[in-house]
Parts: C-alpha cells; structure tokens; sequence
C-alpha cells in the first residue's frame, strides 16, 4: 500500500508525462480497474481493450483529478472507477449498436423480485460475479449500474440512452435471470 506522499509523487509524474510514473500507476491500478470492467464485459480480449482505453482516457485527464484529498487512494479510486465504468459503457455502445434492448415492464413480473431477492442477498460475491457474467450485454450493464455501482435508473438511462422504465425492466429481468441460474445451479449440486 502506497503512502498519500508516494501515490502524489506518481500522479504528478503521470501530469509531466513521465512514462515510468504512468507504468507505476498502470500497475497499482491495474486490477482494480479490470476487476471493475469485468463486471460489464467478461471477453478477456474485450476486458484488456477497455481497460487499456480506460487508462489512455486517465493519463489525458489526469491533470483534471483533484489530488487535495487526505485519503488520496480512496479519492484515485473513485476517479478511476468512474472512468472505467463509462470507458466500458462506450465499448458496449460502440460494439452493440444493434442489440435490442427491452422496453416494457411486465407488472407481473415484479411481485416475482419482491419474494425472491432475499436469495440474491445470500451468495458471494464471487458467485454473484459469475452468474452476472452469464446474463446478456444490456442486462448485465444495468444490473451492475444499479446494483452494484449505486447509479439510478434516471442515471442509467441517460448513459445507456434508453427509456427509465427499460432500465427498470432490464434490471427486473436481470435478476429474474440470476435466480434462475441460482437455481439450477443449485438443482445441479
């Protein structure tokens, strides 16, 4: 773990462009940023795109971050996880332009959510991130926009250019999916 003093010292390299600062903080924030563009595409070659995308967009505005904070990693975290989700919300647009996305809410389906979340409260993390995996592009974007990122759906369907009511629907059908992956999974052991 990196001091405030030594994270500042890269950060400032990373401004006057000094290429072994950007490869120290590529480095330290690797991870964190793949684990966080993970969630959004599982594509191992897509994942190393976007990620890569990611910090090329970091080192161009990385002047613009406010370093004054006393908690630096945690503030460079915020930066960076904000950066990476909507690097991964671009690559999604620009490579599923034609993808249909769902744009209305069946009202039945909704009294399914209000019994059955309690069991999407109960897996890991790990197990969560696996079954998100499996779920289609859009779902798995607002899944993990609303759930696990704290975006609204009036968030979410600015950025995703979609209609609030099919960013409800989708994350309805979202976990609707992930309980039935949940159970046959379980049916399975």
């Amino acid at each position: 773990m990196l001091t405030n003093s030594e994270l500042h010292i890269i950060i400032q390299g990373c401004i006057n462009q000094n290429r072994s600062s950007q490869r120290d903080f590529y480095t330290i924030f690797y991870g964190y940023s793949a684990a966080i563009c993970m969630r959004y595409n599982p594509k191992k070659d897509d994942l190393i795109e976007i990620v890569n995308d990611g910090f090329i967009k970091i080192f161009k505005q990385i002047e613009k971050f406010n370093q004054s904070s006393d908690h630096l990693d945690n503030s460079i975290k915020s930066w960076i996880k904000k950066i990476m989700i909507n690097t991964s919300i671009d690559y999604y647009r620009k490579y599923n332009k034609n993808m249909p996305t769902i744009s209305s809410i069946d009202t039945s389906a909704e009294t399914l959510e209000s019994f059955r979340e309690t069991a999407l409260d109960k897996i890991s993390y790990d197990e969560i991130l696996k079954l998100i995996q499996e779920l289609s592009p859009m779902y798995r974007m607002v899944f993990n926009m609303y759930v696990i990122d704290g975006f609204s759906h009036d968030e979410i369907a600015k950025q995703l250019n979609i209609s609030v009511n099919t960013s409800k629907s989708n994350l309805l059908r979202a976990r609707m999916n992930i309980i039935k992956l949940m159970e046959k999974k379980h049916k399975a052991l």
